[in-house]
């Protein structure tokens, strides 16, 4: 038993280091982060960038890239709103309108991609401007203020501290993590992202495996629309900008190769997890907005590094 425990956390292990050692700085180099609040407040505060990062880790690990998730994310949150406050839905029925909205454009971007073999930075970047467009449509450009209706999602349950929303979250990236590695079609997403040509000359249709992954990560926009709506308990069209650069940095720092073939649901949210503690320690230390944004963009790019180092390696010990 204690070997199978050291088997599933071996492969976390140099991030986790990189976790522990960022709550140790900021824990001696302030008076108060080393708190039960601190950490809970990270908790709650990033479920939303969690289930953008899950699914943004399956469309890498296909090779693939969706520039789309904050769009998207702002989009299913401007269809709850506007379902709920113009038109009198409940919450169960607006969500899964938001969902159905957001997997459809997910699918609209792995369609277009795969089956016309257009680049998915470029499919996704016109998603981007066209969810971007649609959210500003729909909502008139104007915040849709949803109240109580919405809000028990993302308040702490009195007995843990942690909200209903981030543990889905947690409960999204452990099933995630199982669909990737103890399916047949996690283990054909990584053959895909690995070598494509291969994986279609042994007989298997990589089309509609490509397209699932992108449809998954437009799911995952649906839930975080719900984590990130109920947290401000309103609707804004411009929401989650730029969350697709954290959610990429996510999963990038997690292990997940920009080339495809390699990810980890599970390292992606410890991804998550050190961005956030990255920031939060930052702010508590009082730095200015330009230098998180110097400091955490420096991160990205070691990550990238990393990575391309990674793919160096393995391509000369092959």
């Amino acid at each position: 038993m204690k070997a199978k425990l050291i088997d599933l956390v071996r492969p976390y292990v140099g991030l986790l280091a990189v976790l522990f050692a960022l709550i140790a700085v900021f824990s001696l180099s302030t008076d108060n982060f080393f708190q039960t609040q601190t950490f809970v407040a990270i908790a709650n505060s990033n479920p939303d960038l969690i289930f953008v990062s899950v699914g943004m880790t399956w469309v890498l690990i296909v090779a693939g890239i969706d520039l789309s998730v904050g769009s998207l994310l702002a989009l299913g949150s401007a269809v709850i709103g506007v379902l709920m406050m113009h038109h009198g839905w409940g919450l169960p029925a607006a969500l899964l309108a938001c969902l159905v909205v957001t997997a459809l454009c997910g699918l609209f971007n792995g369609l277009v991609s795969v089956w016309f073999s257009i680049p998915s930075f470029i499919v996704t970047l016109g998603m981007l401007e066209m969810a971007r467009g649609g959210t500003k449509l729909i909502t008139d450009s104007n915040t849709i203020y949803i109240g109580s209706r919405i809000e028990s999602f993302s308040d702490p349950l009195p007995w843990i501290g942690l909200s209903p929303a981030f543990l889905a979250a947690i409960g999204t990236v452990l099933l995630g993590q199982f669909l990737l590695t103890q399916t047949v079609f996690g283990r054909y997403c990584i053959a895909i992202g690995t070598n494509k040509e291969a994986v279609r000359m042994s007989g298997i249709r990589t089309a509609p495996i490509m397209v699932a992954a992108f449809m998954i990560s437009g799911l995952m926009c649906g839930m975080a629309s719900l984590s990130y709506t109920s947290r401000l308990s309103n609707a804004v069209p411009n929401a989650a900008v730029g969350l697709e650069l954290f959610a990429i940095a996510a999963c990038v720092i997690g292990g997940t190769s920009l080339m495809g073939g390699r990810g980890s649901v599970i390292a992606s949210f410890i991804g998550v997890l050190i961005i956030a503690v990255l920031e939060s320690g930052l702010a508590q230390l009082g730095a200015a907005d330009e230098t998180k944004q110097l400091i955490t963009g420096g991160v990205i790019i070691l990550a990238v590094l990393l990575d391309a180092i990674r793919q160096r390696w393995s391509v000369k010990t092959i």
